[in-house]
């Protein structure tokens, strides 16, 4: 049965929110935070540093990047699947995801994905050939088999490979299991996900939902806010933060303003002379409130940590600048360069 709610002020809300996801100052540690969020969504841009490690950072103040990537490919309590960082113990529910993915073909991309694999069915049976008997691998280790494709895809390019290789991951056939200089390394799923039960789709589903509840702590109902029954919405403590595009407090953005009165977007597929603020913007969260706005960048040529423009009330930003300088090996510690 889904979690009961509790109906809560606004002002409540906001506490429950900043508390649930762990900006409160009482996240310890990467992987419990992992598990108390439920994932860490992955993106290539690190204008600061990748998503996944800004997140943690909000959270935990600087940390060590090398657990995360221990946790993933040494001691296996994390997995990463579709775009995402999941503790092991959520595999059961992704697994009955796979499954569901493997059956789809209601929407025009899954009869796209069933017609894709058909075409290539031979290009297919190379790829899990060559894993067996090679992998792991790259993607570029792997030769290009698949029908022509007509014109270029916008990610892919002209090359297939990448595009199998996805397909194949988000079914259950392949599992990532590692990365050099940045790049997937792929493999068989057999060989790397541990043995696991495959939870039934609809009790998943239902975990998933609650997980998600839990972790993000309220929710908007015709017009007034329930929390999740087990949070707290005392008084949040006087801590100051940079927050990811993707973190979850504003991921979703009509959220964010009606929770905070905070209009965001990320801006940068929005061609220069028509942003408001700037390429990668950062909200500035100080208690259970998001105040400002900073664009920080670093350069890792120079190992420089620039401010590129800064809105709204700033008057906590050198301190965490400071701190997000530690955190990335600035050389120029907490003298950012304005």
């Amino acid at each position: 049965m889904p979690a009961a709610t509790r109906k809560v002020t606004l002002e409540q809300a906001r506490r429950i929110a900043v508390r649930a996801q762990l900006l409160d100052g009482s996240a310890r540690g990467v992987f419990e935070t992992v598990r108390r969020l439920g994932f860490l969504q992955l993106d290539p841009v690190s204008t600061v540093a990748p998503p996944q490690q800004l997140v943690l950072w909000s959270r935990l103040g600087p940390f060590d990047p090398a657990e995360l990537d221990r946790l993933l490919w040494v001691e296996r309590k994390l997995f990463e699947w579709n775009a995402f960082i999941w503790p092991i113990e959520s595999l059961p529910l992704i697994r009955a995801e796979m499954q569901r993915i493997r059956r789809a073909n209601t929407l025009a991309r899954d009869r796209w994905r069933r017609d894709f694999l058909k075409r290539n069915a031979g290009f297919r049976r190379y790829v899990l050939r060559e894993l067996e008997a090679r992998g792991p691998l790259l993607s570029r280790e792997l030769e290009d088999r698949s029908t022509p494709r007509r014109g270029k895809h916008r990610w892919y390019g002209s090359r297939q490979v990448a595009q199998m290789l996805e397909l194949l991951h988000r079914r259950g056939d392949l599992a990532v299991v590692g990365r050099r200089s940045g790049q997937r390394l792929w493999d068989l799923s057999a060989r790397w996900y541990p043995e696991t039960e495959v939870a039934p789709l609809r009790e998943a589903e239902r975990i998933l939902a609650e997980q998600r509840f839990r972790a993000l702590g309220v929710r908007l109902e015709k017009g007034e806010w329930h929390a999740h029954p087990d949070l707290s919405d005392a008084p949040v403590p006087d801590r100051a933060t940079l927050l990811s595009p993707f973190d979850r407090l504003v991921h979703d953005r009509n959220r964010a303003k009606a929770l905070f009165g905070f209009h965001y977007r990320l801006e940068m597929y929005v061609p220069p002379a028509k942003r408001e603020y700037g390429y990668y913007v950062l909200p500035l969260l100080a208690g259970d409130r998001l105040v400002g706005r900073a664009e920080p960048r670093f350069d890792r040529k120079t190992g420089k940590l620039e401010l590129l423009g800064a809105w709204g009330d700033t008057s906590r930003l050198d301190e965490i600048l400071a701190e997000l300088a530690v955190f990335l090996g600035a050389d120029n510690g907490s003298d950012v360069l304005g």
